[in-house]
Order: C-alpha cells, then structure tokens, then sequence
C-alpha cells in the first residue's frame, strides 16, 4: 500500500511540474547599464545573430521586447515586427541621437490598459540598409535586394519567434512597421504576404525611391482583410505628402477597403524619430484597435 501511495504522489509532482513547463525564451545578452542606455530592462539582444542568406555579409542582431506581464502569465501576445533596431530602444546605439522609445510607450500603455505586445526589431546592415530595405534599384542610390529581406522574416526569423515565445501566430495578430526606406520595405513586404503580417505600419514612407512601387501596388492592393497606416509629417520634403496621397488614392481603387486605411498628415512633422516616436502609439492604437 505504502508502494502505491508513493508512486501516486511522485506521479502527481510529476504532472504539477509539466504543466508549470513553457517555451524557453532564447539566452538575451543582459542590459548594460550605464549613464547612456535608455532601454527598458525587458528589451534584449538574442544571443543569436542572423547572416542572411543571399543578402549581404552583415550579421544583424535581433532585439526583442517583451510585454511587462510576459513571465507572470501563460497568455499568447501579438507581435510587431520592425526595423532599424539600433533607434527603437536605446539612445545608446541610436544613429542620429534620437530613438523611438518604443519600450517606454508600450510599457506605459500596458501600465494604463493592460494590453501587451512582443515586438521584434532587425538592426540593418549599416552601410547595406539602402539594399536591404528596397525591393526595387534606383539609378543613383543602388539597392533592390529587399525581397530578399522581407522572405528572411517570413521564412526564418518569424518560424524562430514563434517557436521560442509565446505569440499569437496568425496575420490579424501579427504587424510590420517601419519608417523611411523601413516604411518602403514594411508597406512591400504587407502587401506581398498578406496572409503573414496583417497591419502594415508605413510611416513616412519613401515611395520616392522606385516608381514600381505603383505598379507593385496596384497589382497587390486589393487586399481585404489587410490594415494599413499611412504617417507623413507636410515638412518632409517636397514629394513626400502628394506620394503618400497618391499611394491612398490607388490602394482605394483597386479595391483596398476604405475602412482599413487610415492616412494620417501631421503639421510640422519631420523626417526624424522624434517624430516617429511621438506618433508610434497612435499608429499601434489605429492597427490593434486599442
């Protein structure tokens, strides 16, 4: 009898201790405090880097933010994938002595709502971003290796993400945002796999860069379930606000529903994560619904 009780209660620990089992987060290199980093203690650096293949040389690192409840709860989270990681959460590695603050906002905004978000950011290959982030070359500036980009996150970075956190998997959870040329490639790769990122955020979007984009647009628009932001500041340049314009107009007619898209003009809005900060929560708010 003692035989059996023993075995029933090492059993029963058993059970208890595979239940309380989850994914196991990848090793993230620890935060470096000093007087310059900004960045929250829940976003990391992935111990793994990425060479992509067919791209360029560049080993990019990977950083990832986790919601504040994320260790405390079972629950699966959304996820926004983005790019130039080096301005999203550290002035430290920031480019231009500015960063988005993007674990400051969200942190926040769980702090008032409860809502939480995974978001994953690609640093860019420094000198390679121009290829990188554009699907199409220009004559000046080079570039057009961005599909090669934009199937990297889809067939290996995102399999990754998904693998080893918690997320919720399906396009209508899952966004792509950027802004710039990180807008250009966001909007390219929305539009191109529209069954894997279902928001596109394209914030002060260089559309400038190559006109295929009308032709990539107008061939891959008439997408219906997809939702899209459109950001642009009236100081961004000359073309800036009518390409945007133009590009809502031609989304809209080839079937793009108007209630999936929102373009949003901003006075005084300049090219800068100054302002991409300042606008990234309203570009989340209008994506998810918050």
């Amino acid at each position: 009898m003692k035989t059996i009780v023993s075995f029933l209660f090492s059993f029963l620990l058993l059970m208890i201790a595979c239940k309380g089992q989850s994914i196991k987060k990848p090793k993230t290199k620890p935060k470096i405090v000093n007087s310059k980093s900004t960045r929250a203690e829940n976003a990391s650096i992935l111990d793994k880097e990425f060479v992509i293949s067919g791209l360029n040389d560049k080993s990019h690192k990977v950083w990832v933010y986790l919601p504040p409840n994320y260790d405390t709860t079972s629950k699966k989270f959304p996820v926004i994938y983005m790019h130039d990681a080096q301005n999203l959460f550290d002035i430290e590695t920031a480019a231009y002595g500015k960063e988005w603050s993007v674990d400051e906002t969200l942190n926040e905004l769980y702090k008032n709502t409860g809502k939480g978000f995974i978001v994953v950011g690609i640093e860019n290959g420094g000198d390679k971003r121009i290829e990188e982030y554009t699907p199409w070359t220009h004559q000046k500036y080079g570039g057009g290796k961005g599909a090669i980009y934009v199937a990297f996150l889809v067939n290996e970075l995102k399999p990754f993400i998904d693998k080893n956190y918690r997320t919720k998997t399906k396009a209508k959870h899952t966004a792509i945002i950027g802004s710039s040329l990180g807008g250009l490639i966001s909007f390219y790769g929305g539009l191109k796999y529209p069954d894997v990122f279902g928001k596109i955020g394209a914030l002060s979007t260089s559309f400038w860069f190559s006109n295929n984009v009308y032709a990539f647009a107008k061939q891959n628009g008439n997408q219906k379930k997809t939702k899209l932001y459109l950001l642009i500041g009236s100081d961004e340049g000359n073309t800036m606000l009518p390409d945007t314009e133009k590009m809502e107009k031609l989304l809209l007619n080839t079937g793009f529903p108007r209630e999936n898209i929102k373009t949003r003009i901003v006075p005084k809005g300049q090219h800068n994560e100054t302002f991409w900060s300042a606008e990234f929560l309203d570009t989340i708010t209008y994506l998810y619904k918050l």
